[in-house]
């Protein structure tokens, strides 16, 4: 559904760095990941952990979701 629904590519503060999710990826373990990228850079980072971007693109709802669901709500 994220794959679908969330508009790609947008951009989030990390750790005090701004970074550009380019896409989501689903991990060998079953884990959904934001794969992220500054300069040459890419990094993979837990959809769980991903900050909430100051203008979240559509289809944020999904992955907010997906939160609740890994919370057990």
């Amino acid at each position: 559904m994220l794959e679908d629904h969330l508009t790609v590519p947008f951009t989030v503060d990390v750790l005090g760095a701004q970074v550009i999710v380019d896409r989501v990826d689903l991990t060998p373990d079953d884990r959904i990941v934001a794969v992220c990228r500054r300069g040459k850079m890419r990094q993979r980072i837990s959809i769980f952990e991903l900050p909430l971007p100051d203008s979240p693109p559509a289809g944020w709802e999904w992955i907010e979701a997906y939160r609740r669901f890994l919370r057990g709500r």
